[in-house]
């Protein structure tokens, strides 16, 4: 059956019962919500719970042990919780045997990414009595102001329409960048019953992992005008260098060796998906037109330069920011010659 994602805090205790639920959707956030209260639910009413993780892939590998895994017993507790992440129909058979078998003693969650309409393992869930399938979708301003203003009122913190404005528009919908936000807030306040916006403003990261993570995108995809405008906002802070050339290298790295593995497989969108760790379906797009931007030979090089870059701007304190972002522009411009 389909659930809302407000009607699981509801009726928990009651939907709890349901052994077989299916998380779909791009709401990363709202997703680790509703697995903290299945998880929390489920030790209240069972102390020791065995805790199995699988992906798709290693179900499609190996069935047997997938199987083995969810019908041997445990000498440590009477129920097990397994966790199945990136799942889609190429599983469905598996599942249907689980849920027709129905064993009393397994809750199984599966988390998936957008499922379409067409989706067998979707409907499979939407259909039966004794499955639950929660779509999420992505919060909008009015959701993520109802959950600061919860959190806020559940802390005795005064706070303006003003200042939890700033909050949502700096998580950039995302429920994990408020609640991050928020919990910086909760530590400064102390005792404090009242934050003005000129303290929000200076508490808020307004600037920090996501426009980081962003100006590295902007930047290997050769997008000059989005990269010149996160530059420009983060050109006026101080900006912790090293960290943003790991975060570059790292995706380099991982551009590199993907592109290793290309030849292996018949398009670049079975590469994506076989890349460990996952991509996040929001970065496939921009992680495929790097793909088709850099060859093997500029990413090693890259590799090299962001080394030397590090060690000019260690050496070089006084102008290491123009160092910094002279390299950055570079590479822009490179990768916008070939996109």
């Amino acid at each position: 059956m389909i659930l809302k994602s407000y009607e699981l805090k509801k009726n928990t205790k009651d939907l709890i019962k349901n052994n077989f639920f299916l998380i779909y959707g791009e709401n990363e956030g709202l997703k680790k919500d509703i697995k903290e209260i299945i998880l929390s639910n489920l030790k209240n009413e069972e102390k020791n719970i065995e805790i199995l993780i699988f992906y798709e892939k290693e179900i499609i590998d190996n069935k047997e042990n997938f199987y083995n895994s969810i019908y041997s017993g445990s000498l440590f507790s009477n129920r097990k919780l397994i966790v199945l992440h990136n799942g889609t129909d190429k599983i469905l058979n598996q599942i249907e045997d689980i849920t027709t078998k129905h064993p009393d003693n397994i809750t199984l969650i599966i988390f998936s990414d957008i499922l379409e309409k067409k989706s067998k393992l979707r409907s499979l869930f939407e259909k039966e009595k004794n499955t639950i399938c929660i779509p999420c979708y992505l919060d909008n301003n009015k959701d993520l102001e109802i959950i600061a203003t919860i959190e806020f009122k559940k802390n005795n913190i005064s706070i303006s329409r003003e200042s939890i404005n700033f909050i949502v528009d700096a998580a950039n919908c995302d429920r994990n960048n408020l609640k991050n936000e928020i919990e910086k807030i909760k530590s400064f306040s102390m005792n404090k019953k009242k934050i003005e916006i000129d303290e929000i403003k200076s508490i808020v990261n307004f600037t920090g992992d996501y426009k980081s993570d962003s100006l590295v995108n902007e930047c290997l995809c050769g997008n000059i005008s989005e990269y010149k405008k996160i530059l420009s906002e983060l050109y006026l802070n101080t900006i912790n260098q090293v960290f943003l050339l790991r975060i570059l290298s790292n995706k380099i790295q991982r551009l590199l060796n993907m592109k290793k593995n290309e030849k292996k497989y018949n398009n670049l969108e079975s590469l994506l998906s076989a890349s460990r760790p996952p991509i996040f379906w929001k970065e496939k797009p921009v992680v495929k037109k790097q793909l088709t931007i850099w060859n093997l030979r500029d990413l090693k090089n890259t590799i090299s330069e962001i080394n030397n870059t590090e060690l000019l701007c260690k050496r070089n304190p006084q102008s290491s920011k123009v160092i910094f972002f002279n390299f950055f522009t570079k590479l822009c411009k490179k990768a916008s010659s070939f996109s």
